[in-house]
């Protein structure tokens, strides 16, 4: 046992588990192409779109005109409303063989007798005489008509595979020959259950019949056009290829197969490569309005005999209300009667594009080589050289591509190799994820107990900033102190744990007070706080969050005394309130790592923070927890109840500041008391400053009588103290209302 944890730990330090899941990452992906579902195919054939985009095919020659049912041609009353009947079809039939057609080919099936034929007319119309109806009965059929038009040309009939149709296989009817090489092919067919023939008497008439159903991807768009098909067990071309096989007079199709799949379809003069299932990738060119000639114009002898001579001509339309628009990977909307065109026009061009059985076997090579390269380096390169090294790669991958594509109209799939490669790239980083997070776990569990969980995360996000040096910034420094400690202390003289444990129930909920609202406690001085915000992490509203805080603080405080009543009432013992005193200040400060090599801090130093220190040294003498200087005050006026206190020069400072008391939150601040109390306070020191002493005490008479909580008693004392020494002492004549501090 002993030695199997050696050899894991000797695998681990080597190699690396992350290393391993790779390996069998790469043999999964390996298993995932070899399976090919849908979604790995719409990657590859996502790629061959954007490269027939990037170079469609060009037109060296136009062998192929659609005779197009197009919207002029329906919407001629002389034609009426589709279907047209067979003698007219019959008519543009006759037309094209006289204008020397090579072959004519119907993007459309004729399942059903001509609605029109007279016979059915006979039987169908109303207030005919019997006369007339035996003359109808007597006439030929429009199908009659339209099959000895077909007969006398070299005509093409499309057929549709389905679903929910079923054709009489009537043996006597004509079917084109089929020859195999190699394995049977019919398990690799698109099969469909039904088929939709036309009546008889054309399909005995027809050169040629071809399956015109085009099968699009899962997306809708038509990248393959399935050469050879079955339908209702029976094999049959598509149009476009029976189109082929009677333009070069051969009789048999021949279908190369082997144990992958069909390899290709050929016949006189012609073999194209197809996929597996015999479907051919089509080299789509752009529409290409030129090869369109409208049926009317047919009709009436209106089209030049250079469209039509010597050309192979296709049937359709790109009519909406007809419902044969397809999307191709070069628009997004296409007449289906244009991808056959396509077809026809790419395999007599030589314009062709394949997929090569050996073709995944390149990839294999290509996503191992990859694979490994990544294992063996992705650990000693950094990120930019990493991400540099796989933009190379990938982009001579998707080179080779291009280049199969562009130069020998090959399909070599990159997508595989790049994913294989991107999942173990993936995969590594995760590794190294999950390592950085560990690493992240150690620093906060060393360093959460000392400092604020803002900086902690900081600093496990970036180790690197564990070193001297500091910055400017504007921020807002708090010092809280404990009132009356020391006598509080003297009642733990013989219980010394008991006021540890005091301690830390006093500290606990003003720390969280401070750090719920993005505070970054400094240190602990005794019984004494020092905090302050905007730093490490930026705060915008670092005024308004100190100020909360504060406030908060005073709350916490409350509750706790309220518990330690109630247990000094169950206990029998002395209760001794707790009370503290804050003090704030914003100005601009120098924050970073201060210390030594040996041992450093992240603290701040600057004027801005002694002022904050005196602040709250001086909340006992005015009788306010929370005193704060004016910076602090002017950017929290709209938010908290503010108070103004006094001018005072500090020790040690030049410029003297104006400091204010928060007395609450905003509903303080609107209360009608609170506004009372300013207004009189404001007329107080208007007056103190202005050297009227009596007006002073006049205000401070009246405060007290407004007050009945007696909230200002210390403030009024204090300046009611000063202004008796000033009446017997006046002050100098530069004096301007500030008032020195003699202690800190």
């Amino acid at each position: 046992m002993r030695r199997l944890r050696a050899i894991r730990r000797w695998f681990a330090r080597r190699f690396g588990y992350a290393r391993l899941a790779c390996v069998g990452l790469l043999i999964g992906v390996a298993a995932l192409r070899v399976w090919d579902p849908p979604p790995v195919q719409e990657m590859r054939i996502r790629t061959f779109d954007t490269f027939q985009v990037l170079e469609p095919r060009k037109k060296t020659m136009r062998p192929v005109t659609i005779v197009d049912i197009d919207e002029r041609s329906l919407a001629d009353p002389r034609l009426g409303q589709w279907p047209w009947p067979r003698t007219r079809i019959a008519d543009i039939v006759t037309n094209l063989t006289r204008l020397g057609a090579v072959v004519i080919a119907f993007d459309e099936v004729f399942s059903e007798p001509d609605r029109l034929n007279p016979d059915i007319a006979a039987d169908t119309f109303g207030n005919l005489d019997e006369e007339m109806r035996t003359r109808l009965r007597q006439l030929p059929s429009n199908d009659s008509i339209l099959a000895e038009a077909i007969r006398n040309s070299r005509v093409v009939l499309g057929e549709s595979g389905g679903i929910n149709v079923r054709a009489d296989l009537n043996e006597k009817l004509p079917v084109t020959g089929l020859a195999t090489l190699g394995e049977d092919p019919q398990p690799f067919m698109y099969q469909f259950p039904g088929l939709l023939r036309n009546v008889p008497v054309l399909e005995e008439a027809a050169a040629g019949r071809g399956l015109f159903t085009i099968r699009p991807e899962r997306d809708g768009i038509v990248r393959r056009v399935p050469m050879i098909m079955l339908a209702q067990g029976v094999m049959m071309p598509s149009l476009s290829f029976e189109i082929l096989r009677v333009a070069s007079g051969s009789d048999t199709i021949l279908i190369k197969t082997d144990q992958a799949g069909i390899q290709s379809i050929g016949v006189k003069g012609f073999a194209i490569p197809t996929d597996r299932n015999g479907q051919l990738w089509v080299r789509y060119a752009r529409l290409d309005p030129s090869i369109y000639v409208s049926a009317i114009d047919v009709l009436q002898g209106r089209v030049a005999p250079d469209k039509i001579a010597g050309k192979l001509v296709l049937i359709g339309t790109s009519s909406v209300g007809l419902n044969d628009i397809k999307t191709t990977p070069v628009a997004a909307a296409m007449p289906g009667v244009e991808v056959h065109a396509q077809v026809l026009e790419s395999v007599l061009t030589g314009d062709v594009i394949s997929q090569p059985g050996y073709g995944i076997g390149i990839e294999f090579f290509a996503a191992l080589i990859m694979g490994l390269l990544v294992l063996a380096f992705a650990p000693k390169f950094g990120p930019v050289t990493l991400v540099a090294v796989g933009g190379l790669f990938a982009s001579v991958l998707l080179g080779i591509s291009w280049y199969f594509y562009s130069q020998h109209r090959l399909l070599i799939d990159f997508t595989y190799p790049l994913m294989s490669t991107t999942a173990i790239y993936l995969t590594l980083i995760f590794s190294s994820f999950v390592r950085e997070q560990q690493q992240r776990r150690q620093i906060r569990s060393q360093f959460v107990q000392y400092m604020s969980p803002a900086l902690v995360e900081q600093l496990a996000h970036s180790p690197e900033r564990l070193v001297l040096g500091g910055e400017e910034r504007e921020m807002t420094i708090m010092f809280s102190d404990m009132r009356g400690f020391t006598s509080i202390s003297e009642t733990y003289k013989s219980d010394p744990q008991g006021l540890t444990a005091l301690m830390n129930r006093f500290l606990t909920p003003l720390s969280n007070a401070i750090l719920s609202r993005k505070g970054t406690i400094d240190k602990y001085m005794g019984d004494a706080i020092m905090a302050f915000w905007n730093a490490p992490l930026d705060d915008r509203d670092h005024h308004l969050n100190a100020c909360e805080a504060a406030l908060d603080m005073l709350e916490r405080v409350d509750e706790l005394n309220q518990e330690r009543a109630e247990e000094a009432e169950e206990g029998g013992h002395v209760y001794v309130p707790l009370n503290i005193g804050v003090g704030l200040n914003t100005g601009t400060c120098v924050v970073g790592n201060m210390g030594s090599d040996v041992r450093f801090d992240y603290s701040v130093f600057g004027d801005s923070v002694n002022l904050a220190s005196r602040l709250e040294g001086q909340s006992k003498e005015y009788g306010f927890p929370i005193i704060v200087g004016s910076k602090t005050a002017l950017a929290v006026k709209e938010k908290f109840a503010i108070l103004e206190l006094d001018f005072i020069m500090v020790k040690g400072k030049k410029e003297p500041e104006v400091i204010y008391a928060i007395a609450g939150r905003e509903d303080v601040a609107s209360s009608g008391r609170f506004q009372r109390l300013r207004n009189l306070t404001i007329e107080m020191l208007a007056c103190y400053r202005s050297r009227d002493w009596d007006g002073a005490l006049a205000a401070i008479e009246r405060g007290r009588k407004t007050d009945e909580a007696h909230s200002l008693q210390y403030l009024y004392t204090l300046y009611e103290a000063r202004i008796r020494a000033f009446q017997k002492e006046p002050p100098p004549d530069d004096w301007n209302g500030a008032f020195a501090l003699l202690t800190k």
